[in-house]
This record gives structure tokens, C-alpha cells and sequence, in this order.
């Protein structure tokens, strides 16, 4: 290992230290740390994007449109299938290993400022946002797109401008957030900023409300999928989709989306409609442009078709990591995908509803193998495997990831499908295993 690869590593391992065991809610530690750097996260306008389910693909999204409208956009995402890196973006192009570790070794004497003055340290999550403020600053970008790790109000991305607030669709996840809809959106909505554009997915009645509220109450434009945007039309093409869409200034139509699922065009739907708000609904806008813009999103681990040769099981990946992930990855694989079988392998972090991910996944799948994704939150096997069982599909078990996926190609004939899911650890460490550079 060279001494750049050492300092990298070194660096990394660092910044991994800082994972909390316990939440600590607050926006103390992230604010000092900005107010220290010199506020770099005010430094440009900003997207920010919040829900339950497509924050990520939203926000890739949005990024690539504003590339093809001549813009230079950084988007921070979360989490990573494999390398930090990719959560760190400008222009597409992840954080180069010098830059991150360069960046690291400037962070370290604000973290150690931050952790002396207050009573817990900055987290990991805080470290990498403000890393990725200082980025995005020094690049310089012309516009941030930030996808909210969890929640909204109490997220370090909500230091910055927030010009536009996305809110994808709102269901029930992580239980800190609330345990019905409303509540979940009540956390949300806290990154809709004094007279910003907000663009609401559709959702149930009572989140709708709750963001409504949120808009008003900060004077904000708000517009909303159905009466304002939407999905005309879809049809299933080769690699992808093509859609029609209805943005709030125009529509555009033969848009070639290189994603799956009905999901995915609604997230297309809401970006638009976000750089649509972030532009100020000047409208005009080329529709060629956009078109270039949608067939530029890659969004590995969402759907993610792996090439295999052509006497073998088809593979694909997709990070479902909750009751409302895992009905639309069922949804799509059912009726986008022609395979004879189904066989899945399932991964599942212990802090989520195992029992309603696994009922959402066992109707599509002939065969279920069940292992544990390398996180130290992993639900046990047996839990997953008696989930599944309990919904009506055969199961087996395996103990790591890859040697699941090496049972399910077993088990899988020349036109079967393999459909890797559960948890996005589960289908990062699925790419490690099939040979797959970082995304």
C-alpha cells in the first residue's frame, strides 16, 4: 500500500469511528462545525430531499436535469453500496480518494474543536455533510442537491439555503419518526424553508395536510403530483421505461428513463417539478434537453439489471428496505420483468418490519433464500426465514450474502430471475460479490 492509499484508509477509518450506537438528535454539533468551516453550506442554492422511499434516485435525478441544463450541481446521498465516495458528487463524478482524504485531514481540527465544546461527538453522518458543504463550495457548484439522511428536521443537511424542498412519498420506516403518517410528514416537512418551492409526491391524505401547513406557515409555493405534475403516461422499453410527463410549466413527452418500475416515474415526475421550482417556473425549457438529462440517471441498486451470459439467471438488485420498498420492487418485478421463476435472496436490517417486508416479498417469489447483510444491525436469519415461511413461501437459509446468491443461481434455470433485496447493505455487498466496481 502506498502512502496515499494509507492515508486514505487511515482517514476513512476515522471517519467511520464517529457512527453512533444511540441517535442524537440536534442540530448543535453541525451548526457550530459549519459556523467554524465559515458556513460553506450557504455558499450556494440548494435542493433538498426528503421522504421515505426514492430520496436518492430523486435527487440523482434532479442533479442530472440541471447538468443537462448547463448547471453544476453537487448531490450528496446516502447510504453508499460500497464505497463512501459515491455519497459525494459533483457532476456525477464521486469525491476523488486524494480529495477525501485531503478534505479529512482539513475537517479534523474543527471535529476535534466541536467534539471538546460540546457532549457528544459529531457524528458520522455530521463529518461527511460538512465535508460535503466544503466540497460543494470549493468546487464551486452552481446548485447542492442534498438528500436528508433520516427525518428532516433534525437532519445535518438541514443547515442549508433550501430553495426547494422535495418530499417523496411518506409512509412509516424508522419509528423515531412517528408511528402514523402524519407524524412521519411532521418531521419531514421541517426542511420546507421561509418562501421556498415545495414539491409534494402524492400521499395519504393526512401527511398532505401536515405538509400543506408546513408551506404555509413559511410562506412557501407548494405544488403537488395530480393536480399540478404528473406521470401521463408510461410504457416499458428496452434498459428502462418511456414516459410522458406533465411538469407544472409543460410536458414532456418520449422521455427514455433507463430505470424500472412505476415508482421511478413518479420520482422523474417530482424532479422535474423541482428544477422546474428551482428555475422559478419560468418554464421554456427544451425538451431535447431533458430528454438527455433522464437517459444520463443511473441509480445502481434500484432495480439494477446485472449483465449476465446468456444461459444464465437474469440478476437484479434492489435496495427495498421497507414494507412500502418491498410492495413496489413485487409491484415492478411482477409485471416489468418476464421470468419463468422468481427466486429471491433477502437481507434485513433487525430495526425494520421484517414481518411486513417479508408478506410484501413471498407472493412474487417461487423460492426465497434468506442470509444476513454485513451490517452489525442485521436481523437474524431465522427471524427473517420464519417471516417468510409464515407468508407462504419455501425458504432456506444462507449464511453470507454471497454464498446466498450462489444457492439462488442454483436453484435458477436459463429465463429465471434472481432478485437480490432487503436492505442496501445487502445489495452493496451483492455488487462486491458479482464483481461490481463502486457505483
Amino acid at each position: 500500500m502506498d502512502t496515499g492509499d494509507e492515508a486514505y484508509q487511515t482517514a476513512v477509518e476515522a471517519l467511520f469511528a464517529r457512527q453512533p450506537n444511540r441517535m442524537v438528535p440536534g442540530l448543535e454539533r453541525i451548526t457550530l462545525l459549519a459556523e467554524l468551516m465559515g458556513r460553506p453550506d450557504q455558499a450556494y442554492p440548494s435542493v433538498q430531499v426528503t421522504g421515505t422511499n426514492g430520496k436518492t434516485t430523486t435527487a440523482t435525478m434532479v442533479g442530472a436535469l440541471l447538468g443537462a441544463l448547463g448547471l453544476t450541481a453537487g448531490t450528496y446521498t446516502s447510504p453508499h453500496l460500497q464505497d463512501v465516495r459515491e455519497r459525494i458528487r459533483v457532476a456525477t463524478e464521486p469525491i476523488g480518494r486524494d480529495q477525501m482524504a485531503a478534505r479529512l485531514a482539513e475537517l479534523a481540527p474543527y471535529l476535534a474543536e466541536v467534539d471538546a465544546r460540546t457532549d457528544d461527538r459529531v457524528s458520522f453522518f455530521e463529518a461527511l455533510t460538512a465535508l460535503a458543504f466544503s466540497h460543494f463550495a470549493d468546487a464551486p457548484v452552481d446548485v447542492g442537491v442534498f438528500e436528508v439522511g433520516m427525518g428532516g428536521r433534525w437532519d445535518a443537511t438541514n443547515l442549508v439555503r433550501g430553495e426547494v424542498a422535495v418530499l417523496t412519498g411518506i409512509a412509516l420506516d424508522h419509528p423515531e419518526l412517528g408511528s402514523t403518517p402524519a407524524e412521519v410528514a411532521t418531521e419531514k416537512s421541517g426542511i420546507v424553508k421561509q418562501g421556498a418551492v415545495v414539491v409534494s409526491a402524492a400521499q395519504d391524505p393526512s401527511a398532505l395536510a401536515v405538509i400543506r401547513a408546513a408551506a404555509a406557515a413559511q410562506e412557501a409555493q407548494m405544488v403537488v403530483a395530480g393536480p399540478d405534475f404528473d406521470v401521463v403516461d408510461r410504457r416499458v422499453a428496452v434498459g428502462g421505461q418511456e414516459l410522458d410527463l406533465r411538469g407544472v410549466t409543460g410536458e414532456v413527452h418520449e422521455v427514455f428513463l433507463p430505470l424500472f418500475g412505476a415508482h421511478q416515474a413518479a420520482n422523474a415526475a417530482c424532479a422535474l417539478a423541482a428544477v422546474e421550482g428551482f428555475l422559478g417556473f419560468a418554464g421554456g425549457l427544451d425538451p431535447d434537453v431533458l430528454r438527455r438529462g433522464f437517459a444520463a440517471v443511473r441509480a445502481p441498486g434500484r432495480l439494477e439489471v446485472v449483465p449476465t451470459a446468456e444461459d444464465r439467471p437474469v440478476i437484479v438488485l434492489d435496495g427495498a428496505h421497507n414494507p412500502a420498498g418491498a410492495r413496489a420492487l413485487a409491484a415492478s418485478v411482477t409485471t416489468e420483468f418476464a421470468f419463468g421463476h422468481r427466486i429471491v435472496v433477502l437481507g434485513v436490517l433487525g430495526d425494520k418490519d421484517v414481518e411486513a417486508i417479508a408478506a410484501a416479498i413471498a407472493p412474487m417469489a417461487d423460492h426465497v433464500v434468506v442470509t444476513e447483510p454485513p451490517s452489525s444491525r442485521a436481523a437474524p436469519a431465522d427471524r427473517v426465514a420464519k417471516a417468510v415461511r409464515d407468508a407462504g413461501a419455501s425458504v432456506e437459509v444462507a449464511d453470507r450474502v454471497e454464498d446466498a446468491i450462489e444457492q439462488a443461481t442454483g436453484l435458477a434455470r436459463t429465463g429465471d430471475g434472481v432478485i437480490v433485496t432487503g436492505s442496501l447493505y445487502t445489495v452493496g455487498a451483492a455488487r462486491t460479490a458479482l464483481g461490481l466496481d463502486p457505483a
